[in-house]
This record gives C-alpha cells, sequence and structure tokens, in this order.
C-alpha cells in the first residue's frame, strides 16, 4: 500500500508530503488564524462593553461628586444658592413657567407676581437642600428641625401600638417627613425612581438609613406597604402623584379632574391603621424646619373613590396652609389614565 504520492513541484516548494498531514496542516493554518481574528474581535467588543460601562458610570460620577461638594456648604448658603438656581430654571424654561402659572391660578384663582417670586425661590430651595438632607448624618439633618407641632399624635399611635398612615404633598421640605418619623419605630415609604437614573443611588442611600424603608412603586412594593401596616409599622406617601394607568382614579384636585393614585385611599382601609396628614415648613434664611403632624379633618372613609377624594381635599388643605413652598411645576393633571379626561363641570 503507497502511504505517499507524487506531487509535482510548484516553484519547487513541494515535495513528497502525505495528503492526510497535508490536510491537517491546512486546517491548523486555518484554525490558528480564525481563532486570531476571532479572539481580536471578542477583546474589541470587550473594550467596547467597558467603554460603555464607564461612560454609563459617567453621569453618577458627576452627579454624586457635585452632590457630595454642596453637602459640605451650610443650610442656609444652600438656600440662597437655591433661590438663584430657581430664578435661573425659571427664566430658561417656558413650558415650567406656563405649568407653574396654569397650577397656581388653578388652585388659588390668581397668579401674582409676588407669590410667582416666591414660589420660584422655594423650589430652587427645595432643590438645592437635598444634597444636605440625603448625605449629611441623619441626627445632623433631624438637629435642624427647630420644632414639632402635633408629635403627641405619633407617639400617641406608637404606644397603642396602631398602624400610621403618614399622608403628605410635595411641599416643604417633605423629605424630613421620613426621617423623623424613623426615629418613633421602622417606616416604609413609597418612592418612584427618579427620571435622572444618576440620582437613584443617592436617593436610595439618601431615604433608606436608619429606620427607614423604602418600597418600589409597584407590585412588590405595594405588598410591602400592606405588610409594614399588617404588622403594626408606618407607611409614609405622597398622594399628590400622578399615577400609572390602571393605578388611579378622576378625583377632583382643586376643582379640576385629576388621575389620582388609589393606594392611599386602599391602605386607609386596613384595619387599625390611623391615618396622620404630616409636612415640614422650610424657615427662612436657613434657620431651618418646622415639622407639623395633624389628624384629617375630614374621616378618610366611603368606598374607594369617596376616600380617594376626601384625601385629595385634605392634601389640598396642606397646600394651602403654606402655597409658597408647593412644587407647582409638577404636572399634576398629566393624563395617565389611558382614557379621556371627564368634563371639569361634570
Amino acid at each position: 500500500m503507497r502511504l505517499f504520492v507524487k506531487h509535482e513541484r510548484v516553484d519547487g516548494a513541494l515535495s513528497r508530503i502525505p495528503p492526510l498531514v497535508l490536510r491537517s496542516r491546512a486546517l491548523m493554518f486555518f484554525s490558528t488564524r480564525f481563532r486570531r481574528v476571532e479572539g481580536a474581535a471578542s477583546e474589541g467588543r470587550q473594550d467596547h462593553r467597558v467603554a460603555h460601562s464607564q461612560a454609563a458610570l459617567l453621569p453618577l460620577v458627576i452627579v454624586s461628586t457635585l452632590f457630595r461638594l454642596l453637602s459640605r456648604l451650610p443650610l442656609n448658603g444652600l438656600h440662597a444658592l437655591g433661590a438663584m438656581v430657581g430664578r435661573v430654571v425659571w427664566y430658561v424654561s417656558p413650558a415650567y413657567r406656563a405649568r407653574l402659572r396654569e397650577n397656581l391660578t388653578q388652585a388659588m384663582g390668581r397668579c401674582d407676581k409676588t407669590l410667582v417670586r416666591q414660589v420660584v425661590a422655594e423650589t430652587g430651595r427645595q432643590m438645592l437642600e437635598l444634597p444636605y438632607v440625603w448625605l449629611r448624618p441623619q441626627d445632623e439633618v433631624l438637629s435642624r428641625i427647630v420644632r414639632v407641632e402635633g408629635g403627641e399624635l405619633l407617639e400617641e399611635a406608637r404606644r397603642d401600638g396602631a398602624s400610621v398612615l403618614l399622608l403628605t404633598a410635595h411641599l416643604g421640605c417633605f423629605e424630613l417627613c421620613a426621617q423623623y418619623c424613623s426615629t418613633h419605630g421602622p417606616i416604609t415609604v413609597l418612592y418612584r425612581p427618579p427620571r435622572k437614573q444618576a440620582l437613584q443611588p443617592l436617593m436610595e442611600a439618601g431615604r433608606a438609613r436608619g429606620n427607614v424603608r423604602v418600597a418600589p412603586a409597584d407590585v412588590s412594593g405595594v405588598r410591602k406597604l400592606v405588610k409594614a401596616l399588617r404588622s403594626g409599622e408606618m407607611v409614609g406617601m405622597l398622594p399628590d402623584q400622578a399615577p400609572k394607568q390602571g393605578e388611579g382614579l378622576w378625583a377632583p384636585f382643586f376643582g379640576r379632574p385629576a388621575w389620582t393614585m388609589t393606594l392611599a385611599g386602599r391602605l386607609s382601609e386596613v384595619k387599625g391603621v390611623r391615618v396622620i396628614m404630616i409636612w415640614t415648613e422650610r424657615l427662612p434664611r436657613g434657620q431651618g424646619y418646622v415639622l407639623r403632624l395633624s389628624e384629617p379633618v375630614e374621616a378618610i372613609a366611603g368606598d374607594l373613590e369617596e376616600r380617594c377624594v376626601a384625601i385629595n381635599r385634605e392634601i389640598e388643605r396642606l397646600i394651602l396652609s403654606c402655597p409658597s413652598q408647593y412644587l407647582w411645576g409638577y404636572n399634576r393633571y398629566k393624563n395617565s389614565s389611558g382614557g379621556p379626561v371627564p368634563d371639569q363641570t361634570a
């Protein structure tokens, strides 16, 4: 049996080579080349992923650094700077100006220049005090609450072992409400991730400390809230947020139909729960805050719609007690119901 075949010389390079060896070497050659090309492509993809990951982290690094620098400033300095920032935002954003004026006129029946100037400045102060509230030690932040009114309501509820549903609005320094209540026991607060993803780690770290736990605005978060109330704990939320489709109903808010969350109304139905209204007023010149707790003026009772209407009225009362510190630029009347807006006169 012949194991070798005679090949013609090609440029004097080929001699007697076993065909099986020739094919094997050819396969090895192309396989090696392919692995090199594939490896280079894989390294390229990995480098691209690393670059993309680093680019995604850049906004977080910038925001985190800025927040940490701002948190070192004294509160009066932050409030002074915030008032200037508020005015800048007012001048550069026509959409913000239009919405603020529209919401103020709807609620107050007027939109005078003095009130607008106050609202614009207070909105800026609300923005710039966040680094202080989120990043300073909790004891230091709470020490800026110079007076608490109605604190006996919370103390009595805790002594009785009752669960408490604390309702507030985008009013004053609402971030302080849960931090204060956490000194009386565990509290779970509902939160919706911010539009700017770079703010989410800071928000979660700033809110979820001490006895404060956060619950996302989804099914898992709702379960956490219900579980907390059934365990005799506290739950906090802002019912003046516009909910998603399927999570609300239409209820009047300052005389205009607003898509209103039903969650607060449903939680008020939990057996033995006590509803307490709470908000924090920002004092001038960085002098601190006054935290106020009160019982609802009217009973939160009846069917779900009646409860939601009553809660909206309670939120209105909080806002009217200090309209200059409400977040009037928030798009409270946006229609996320998936259907038409009811007739305002109906």
